[in-house]
C-alpha cells in the first residue's frame, strides 16, 4: 500500500514524497481514510506509531476546503498533554503543509503570553494547546472556539493522569457540537472510555497491535530509603561512580526539584532543574547543556519523562517513587538508549512497599532489591552485590569501580 490510496490531495501526496514518506504505517493505513470520510475516530495506538500524521494529514486537508463559518478562530484544535508534544506536532503541521497556505498557532504554558495574545487575534487555521494554558485564554476571552470543524485529542490517556479532565470537558463545552473528533490515545479503556463517551458520537474503532520492542539493556534496583538526608546520601555515592556519566533524577514536585537540584549544586556536582513552572525557553535551555555534555545531572519532574533522548543518560534515579508502574516504564526508558547500557535505580519509602511487585508484574523484568555498603536502611544488613554493574559503563572502556566494594 501507498499514500496514494488513501485519498490524500496531491499536492500533500507531493510533499510527502519530497519528505521521503513511501508507505503508510498501519495507524496512517486505516486512520487517515476514515478521518478523511469525515466521522469520529477511537484510535488505540502507542508512541511511534505514526500517529501525528494519521491525523494531521486529514485535518491539513480539510483546509483546503473554505470554512462555512467566518470569524478568526482555528478551524482545527489539536490538544496534548504537554508543550513539548505541542510544539513537535507544531513542527510536523508545517512540515507536511509545506507550500500550503495555513496558520498555527501554539497555545502552551511556559510561553509569553503576549505572543500567543498576538497569534490569536489574527486568523488561524490550527491551534495546538496543552488543555490548562487553553483553558486560561478561554478565562480571558482571548481565544474564540465557535469555528471549530475538528478536534483532536492526542494522548488522551496522558492527559487525564495529568489531571486535566476538567479543563477538557470546559475547552468541548465551546466547541460547536457539529464537529467531527478524532481521540488517540494509548489505551481506550476506563477513564479514557468514559471521556470518548462523552465528545464523540458513534465513533470508529481502531486498534493497532502493539510492537514488540526490542527491550533495552537496562539493569533495575530499588533501594530502601529511611528519610530525605538518607536519599541525599545515597544519591551523592551513586553520581560520583566512575561507571556514571550523565544522571536524570526524578521527583515528585517542582519544588522538590529545585531543592534537590540546589543541594547537589552545594556538594560540587554540575546539576540543573527541570520542571513545569519554567519558561520554555529555560527549559530549551537547560536540555541543550544536557545533550551538549556540560551538564551531568538533571533533576526534574514528570514532565521530562517523555521526550528527552540523550544517549550519555546511563543511570536514572527515581528520588521520589514513581505514582504508578507505566510512569516507571517511562522514566527509566529515559537510559539504555542508542545500543547503550543502563542503570535504574528507585529510592522507596514505607508507602512504597507494593510498588517493585506492580512495577514487576506490568514489565516482566526483575527489580532487585539492593543497600549500598555503610549507607543501609535501618534493620538490614549490607548486600554484596554491586548497585551499579559493570553495565552501566559498557561501550565505554571503563574498569568496574571497586573502591567502594559493590
Amino acid at each position: 500500500m501507498s499514500f496514494t490510496t488513501l485519498g490524500l490531495d496531491p499536492s500533500l501526496l507531493a510533499t510527502l514524497t519530497a519528505l521521503g514518506y513511501t508507505t503508510p504505517t498501519p495507524v496512517q493505513l486505516q486512520a487517515i481514510p476514515a478521518a478523511i470520510a469525515g466521522g469520529d475516530l477511537l484510535v488505540s495506538s502507542q508512541t511511534g506509531s505514526g500517529k501525528t500524521a494519521a491525523f494531521l494529514l486529514p485535518a491539513l486537508q480539510r483546509l483546503y476546503k473554505p470554512s462555512p463559518l467566518s470569524g478568526m478562530g482555528p478551524r482545527v484544535l489539536v490538544l496534548t498533554p504537554t508543550r513539548e508534544l505541542a510544539l513537535q506536532v507544531q513542527k510536523s503541521c508545517h512540515g507536511y503543509g509545506n507550500g500550503q497556505r495555513m496558520r498555527t498557532a501554539s497555545v502552551v504554558g511556559g510561553m509569553p503570553y503576549g505572543l500567543q495574545l498576538k497569534l490569536l487575534s489574527r486568523p488561524v487555521d490550527i491551534v495546538i494547546a496543552t488543555p490548562g494554558r487553553l483553558k486560561d485564554h478561554m478565562d480571558r476571552r482571548t481565544v474564540n472556539l465557535g469555528r471549530v470543524e475538528l478536534l483532536v485529542l492526542d494522548e488522551a490517556d496522558r492527559m487525564l493522569d495529568m489531571g486535566f479532565q476538567e479543563e477538557i470537558d470546559a475547552i468541548v463545552a465551546k466547541i460547536p457540537k457539529e464537529r467531527q473528533t478524532l481521540l488517540f490515545s494509548a489505551t481506550l479503556e476506563g477513564i479514557v472510555g468514559h471521556l470518548a463517551q462523552r465528545v464523540t458520537r458513534n465513533p470508529a474503532r481502531i486498534t493497532i497491535a502493539r510492537v514488540a520492542e526490542t527491550r533495552p539493556d537496562i539493569t533495575q534496583h530499588a533501594l530502601v530509603a529511611d528519610n530525605h538526608a538518607h536519599k541525599v546520601r545515597m544519591l551523592d555515592t551513586l553520581l560520583r561512580e566512575e561507571e556514571v556519566d550523565q544522571t536524570l533524577v526524578f521527583t515528585a514536585t517542582k519544588r522538590a526539584a529545585e531543592d534537590l537540584s540546589g543541594e547537589l549544586l552545594g556538594k560540587g556536582f554540575d546539576v540543573g532543574a527541570l520542571h513545569g513552572d519554567m519558561r520554555q525557553r529555560e527549559r530549551s535551555q537547560m536540555l541543550q547543556r544536557l545533550r551538549d555534555g556540560k551538564m551531568k545531572v538533571l533533576v526534574a519532574t514528570d514532565v521530562a519523562a517523555r521526550g528527552i533522548d540523550v544517549p550519555g543518560i546511563n543511570l536514572v534515579v527515581n528520588y521520589d517513587a514513581p505514582r504508578q508502574a507505566e510512569d516507571y516504564v517511562h522514566r527509566i526508558g529515559r537510559t539504555g538508549r542508542a545500543g547503550r547500557a543502563g542503570v535504574a535505580v528507585t529510592f522507596l519509602g514505607a508507602q512504597d512497599r507494593n510498588l517493585v511487585r506492580q512495577i514487576e508484574r506490568f514489565t516482566g523484568n526483575k527489580v532487585s532489591m539492593m543497600v549500598i555498603p555503610g549507607l543501609e536502611p535501618k534493620g538490614r544488613g549490607a548486600s554484596a552485590s554491586r548497585v551499579l554493574p559493570a553495565a552501566a559503563g559498557a561501550g565505554r572502556g571503563h574498569e568496574p569501580s571497586r573502591r567502594r566494594g559493590y
